[in-house]
């Protein structure tokens, strides 16, 4: 009897178990679905062997630029440059600036003292003949400095812008504060002649004939003992005369001269 009770109560603990597995949802598995990946925390990466690690994530580093570092470069080196360019040009300036208070350099002087006509004449192919000669004093009026005549200056005379004739400067020496008056024979034939006589005889009678005397002189400069490049004077005389008779001292009723240097 007891046995049979003992029966009972498994078999009624066994039907209850039963039932209460029974009133348990499960969720339905979606067999057709992919797998899906499981989830990895922000931070973490997974292994080869399917395990978390967690790293330690950090911004990327940036790449130095190379054309960066060229355009600093070459803009160094113009800086540079300029910045020896500057430098020399204040060497230089000074230089100049200290050359200038020392020998206080002026422009030499020049005057036409004289003006002859040995000859004035048409030839027979019709193209006029001149020969003038001219005195010029050249003064320097520097204290400290001085100048080289090379060889290759001229002298000519024009008519309106005609040239008559021209000649040769000589070459010389001339020292400190020195005055050295010069000699100077010019000759020239022009064409046209006919034409360019009766112009002069026409401006002859009223008295004023304008002539322009043009000076080309290359020079070198003597600053103590040191003989410098050589330059050129450009110096350019208005006359007006009275006459252009041979043989005869001419009368310079007017004159301006103008000088200039150039290297």
């Amino acid at each position: 009897m007891v046995c049979f009770k003992k029966r009972n109560t498994i078999k009624n603990k066994k039907q209850k178990i039963i039932m209460a597995d029974q009133q348990k949802i499960h969720p339905v598995v979606d067999v057709e679905a992919p797998p899906t990946a499981p989830l990895v925390p922000q931070g973490s990466a997974m292994s080869e062997k399917g395990t978390m690690s967690t790293q330690q994530q950090h911004p990327p580093l940036q790449q130095p630029n190379k054309d960066g570092y060229c355009s600093c470069s070459f803009c160094k080196c113009v800086c540079w440059t300029i910045s020896v360019l500057v430098l020399l040009l204040i060497i230089i300036a000074g230089i100049v600036g200290i050359v200038y208070l020392v020998f206080q350099p002026k422009l030499p002087k020049y005057s036409v003292e004289s003006l002859r006509i040995s000859d004035l004449r048409l030839n027979f192919d019709l193209s006029l003949y001149a020969r003038f000669d001219v005195k010029v004093t050249a003064s320097n009026p520097n204290k400290k400095i001085g100048i080289y005549y090379e060889k290759g200056g001229r002298l000519s005379v024009w008519y309106t812008k005609t040239k008559l004739c021209q000649g040769s400067l000589p070459k010389f020496y001339q020292g400190h504060q020195n005055i050295t008056k010069l000699d100077v024979a010019l000759t020239g034939q022009t064409q046209y002649g006919n034409t360019l006589m009766n112009a002069l005889q026409e401006q002859q009678q009223t008295g004023q004939i304008p002539l322009d005397l043009k000076v080309e002189a290359p020079v070198a400069i003597k600053l103590g003992k040191l003989k410098l490049m050589k330059v050129r004077i450009l110096g350019e005389c208005l006359l007006v005369v009275d006459s252009l008779t041979t043989n005869n001292v001419i009368s310079i009723k007017a004159s301006n001269c103008r000088f200039k240097l150039k290297l």
